[in-house]
This record gives structure tokens, C-alpha cells and sequence, in this order.
């Protein structure tokens, strides 16, 4: 039996599991998902040599950038956002080959893609980390600017005390990659000037539980169009499996 996982730490949210392992019972492949939680990094080769029927992984938080160091080959897009969160293992003869993707560029390009009109130029990315560069990536993949947020003074950022109301006005696009506002915090949110907000925001969130953050929530009560991070997953499971086959 073939063998698919996960590799993070902590997984306790993981949707991927169960995605996959219904999508191979539905379909009739021989094949279960595992999730592989592991404390540090170090350990992937034995994960990779204790696990000889493993055909490919995703890998989540914290390991996304980390994970390259390890990797034989990289696709064009994985390199230039400089993370990766699906690895295809082949095995050649003693030999295991693994090459990292991005498919969390393609799910959210094709999530949000949709919903972007003429007036949507600008974007601001809050967060900087593994999942904001395959989104910074995207966002310029489908034409817009964009200017990362960061809670600390970093080269091309802006700090979030400097988010004016005029800010929003020009950079109406603003996705949300941090965990703020994740359950069961939900109660937290990135601290923006909401208020300035109206019909031509558009606000993406790549949380998904709950359904509607208080990010969200805040943007629709001034007339934001506002959107979770579920499909965006749903079409990155999608294309995991596109790069496993």
C-alpha cells in the first residue's frame, strides 16, 4: 500500500488526513495519509527511511521553508517563493528523489482570481512567513502590487501602527496569513483602521475555522467582500495530488 502524509508540528488542525485518506476510500486507491509529527526538522530522513512505501508528503508549519535543505529539486515556483508544502518522493533502486512544489500558490490564485475586479491594484499581505511568499507570489502572479505587514521594523514591510486609513484606501486587497483570530482565539484580529474599509475591499482570509473570523466579520460590517482560506485548501489538496501521481 502506498503511503501520503504530513509532516509539521503541532498537527492537531490538520484537514489534510482526513481529506485525503476519504478521497482514497471514495475512489478505490490502495493508499492511507499519515500525519508525521515531528519536533524538529532533523528527523525527515529517518521519517523517509522507516517509511520505504512513501510516494509523497505535505508539510505544514513551521517546516515549509526549512524543509528545501533536504530536497533534491525544487519546481520553478517553489524556488522563487522560497517554500515548499508538497515533496514527491521516488524511489530509484537505494536511491530516494524528492522534489518540492508549491500548491498553495495555486489554490489561492485560483481562489481569489475571481473575485478581483479592475480597482484592485494593491495588496497587503500580513505576516511574513512560509504561506505569506507563496501569496505575495501569487498576488503579483495575477497583477497586483503588494506590500507585506509585519509587526516589526523589517526591510519591505510596513508595521501595522502605520496602516492609515488612506493605507486601506490604496491597498484594497488585504489578505490575512497570520494566525490571528484562529480557533479557539477567536476573538483576535490584525489590528487595522476597519472603519476605512467600504464596497471596494476585499479582504481574504487563509484561516478556515472558524468560518468567518473577526477579520472578516469587521470588513463586512463596512461593506468588505470577504472570503476564508477553505477553498484555497481544498484546491491545494488538489493539486498535491496532481504532483503525485
Amino acid at each position: 500500500m502506498d503511503k501520503y502524509g504530513l509532516i509539521g508540528f503541532p498537527l492537531g488542525h490538520s484537514f489534510s488526513k482526513n481529506y485525503f485518506n476519504e478521497k482514497f476510500a471514495n475512489e478505490g486507491i490502495d493508499a492511507e495519509y499519515i500525519n508525521f509529527e515531528i519536533p524538529n526538522i532533523e528527523t525527515l530522513p529517518e521519517v523517509i527511511a522507516s517509511n520505504p512505501e512513501l510516494k509523497g508528503f505535505n508539510i505544514t508549519i513551521p517546516y515549509k521553508e526549512k524543509v528545501i535543505n533536504y530536497l533534491d529539486s525544487l519546481s520553478p515556483e517553489a524556488r522563487a517563493i522560497g517554500a515548499v508544502n508538497v515533496v514527491k518522493v521516488t524511489h530509484k533502486g537505494n536511491d530516494v528523489v524528492m522534489k518540492g512544489y508549491n500548491s498553495d500558490v495555486i489554490g489561492f490564485t485560483r481562489s481569489i482570481e475571481p473575485m478581483l475586479q479592475k480597482y484592485h491594484k494593491k495588496a497587503l499581505i500580513l505576516g511574513t512567513g512560509g504561506a505569506s511568499k507563496a501569496i505575495n507570489y501569487g498576488l503579483k502572479s495575477l497583477g497586483l502590487e503588494t506590500c507585506y505587514v509585519s509587526r516589526y521594523e523589517r526591510a519591505n514591510t510596513i508595521q501595522y501602527d502605520k496602516i492609515t486609513p488612506e493605507v486601506i484606501k490604496e491597498y484594497n486587497v488585504i489578505v490575512n496569513c497570520t494566525p490571528l483570530g484562529m480557533y479557539p482565539k477567536t476573538e483576535e484580529c490584525p489590528d487595522l483602521p476597519y472603519e476605512a474599509m467600504d464596497t471596494h475591499t476585499l479582504l481574504y482570509d487563509l484561516i478556515y475555522n472558524p468560518d468567518e473570523t473577526l477579520f472578516m466579520k469587521k470588513g463586512k460590517e463596512h461593506g468588505a467582500t470577504v472570503k476564508n482560506g477553505l477553498e484555497m485548501l481544498l484546491l491545494q489538496a488538489f493539486a498535491s495530488w496532481e504532483f503525485w501521481k
